[in-house]
This record gives structure tokens, C-alpha cells and sequence, in this order.
């Protein structure tokens, strides 16, 4: 690993630890064996919820994962280096597909740049799934871990955008926010697998199959992140 990629590591790892003072729980629902997606809400300004997630998923777990982000993190290359390191891909359009196969973990945002480009007064309010990750699941029979976090919004609130930025730089919004990361608490839970169903032959019923998975799977998240933001008093707590 290069000093920066060090350095990368030990300011992710000081963030969660020390000033985000992330709690984890339900760890013991990612399965030690076999294929599983992790399903997880988007949220704050940078989408910085994504390296948190693999920050401490690599330290809890004893297996890999595989997290699927959008081609935009691997443009800095700071961040491409770390991110290429620990696992994170974005161009497979199969969502990982082969490495669920060989009974890998992935793990992936259904909601994409649209739950991190939703404004403050939308804060936890999750955009609707893309179905890929369930499609994804009915094929290679692997069941769809669900993922709250709870604090990226506060941490950095999306107050606006500037427009002119955006278009400068490529991307599909410019935020004004917070300068520096608000230290808000925060709180990343692991709930209970959610089986896929059966491959069918049939091409339509696989698709209404995955459409049925994806929503039981949408309202499962935002059910775990109505519940653990009221689990906090204020967010820094």
C-alpha cells in the first residue's frame, strides 16, 4: 500500500472511529459463506456514506467485499487508488454477477447519485431502488442484506447546488454544503437476510420476481432508517 493510500486508510478509519463515532449492530446477519448483496441507503453530499460502509465492513468482517460505486469516485485519484485496493468496482454491468457466482459479497446504493442529490429537507427519505441488484439476486440466488445509515445527511447536508460547476466539472451536481465533514453520530445496521425467489424460466415472472424483491427490499431500509433516527435524540449525540 502507497503513503497515500496509507494515509487515505487512517483518516477513514479516525473519521468513523473518533469523530463520526460510528456504532454498528447486526453484523452476525452478513452470512461467513456464500453469496450475499448488500442493500444500503445514499445519503450526504459526497456520497461519503460509501467509504465509511467499506471502511467498516473490510474491519468487521473475515471475508471480502465487493462494493459497486459510481464511475465518478474513480476520477480522483486519490481515492481510485484506495478504492481499486479494497474492492470497489463500477464497471461491471452485471452488478457483480460472476463474483456472486464464485460466492463473493458485493455490496451497492440501489437509490445511485440520486439518494446522495436529494436536498436537506428530503434527508432520509429514500429514492426509489433500481432493480438491477434484485434482478441480479433472482439469477444468482443470493440473498439481499439489507443496510441502514443513519448520520451522512447531517454530516454533510446538501443545501443547494450550483449548477455552473456541475457542467464545469462533468458531474451531475455541485453541492453547496458544510466546507468540513459536521460530526454527526452515526449509526450503520445490518438486518436480516431477505431470500431471493427461485429463478424462473419464464423471463417475465423472473422480472415481476425481482420487481416484488426490490420493493419488500426498498421498504425494509427505509423501515430501519425511520427506526434508528429515532434512536437519536439529536444528531451529535
Amino acid at each position: 500500500m502507497s503513503n497515500l493510500e496509507t494515509n487515505v486508510d487512517d483518516a477513514l478509519g479516525w473519521l468513523a472511529d473518533d469523530y463520526l463515532r460510528v456504532e454498528t449492530s447486526g453484523i452476525e446477519h452478513i452470512p461467513a459463506t456464500g453469496p450475499a448483496i448488500l442493500t444500503a441507503n445514499h445519503s450526504g453530499a459526497w456520497g461519503f456514506d460509501g467509504f465509511v460502509l467499506n471502511k467498516v465492513l473490510r474491519r468487521e468482517l473475515a471475508r471480502p467485499v465487493h462494493l459497486y460505486a459510481d464511475k465518478l469516485v474513480f476520477r480522483l485519484p486519490p481515492l481510485a487508488a484506495y478504492a481499486r485496493r479494497h474492492g470497489v468496482f463500477s464497471d461491471d454491468p452485471t452488478l457483480g454477477r460472476d463474483r456472486l457466482a464464485r460466492g463473493g459479497l458485493t455490496a451497492m446504493f440501489p437509490e445511485g447519485m440520486d439518494g446522495v442529490g436529494k436536498d436537506f429537507s428530503s434527508r432520509y427519505r429514500l429514492r426509489p431502488f433500481n432493480p438491477g441488484f434484485a434482478a441480479v439476486a433472482v439469477l444468482t440466488g443470493a440473498p439481499v442484506v439489507p443496510v441502514s445509515i443513519v448520520g451522512a445527511e447531517e454530516t454533510f447536508p446538501k443545501l443547494g447546488e450550483i449548477g455552473a460547476l456541475a457542467r464545469r466539472f462533468g458531474l451531475p451536481y455541485f453541492p453547496v454544503t458544510t466546507p468540513l465533514p459536521l460530526p454527526a453520530k452515526w449509526l450503520v445496521t445490518v438486518g436480516e437476510p431477505i431470500p431471493a425467489p427461485a429463478a424462473d424460466p419464464s423471463y417475465a415472472r423472473r422480472s415481476a420476481a425481482a420487481r416484488r424483491l426490490c420493493d419488500e427490499v426498498w421498504f425494509t431500509v427505509q423501515a430501519m432508517v425511520d427506526r434508528d433516527r429515532g434512536r437519536r435524540t439529536t444528531p451529535f449525540w
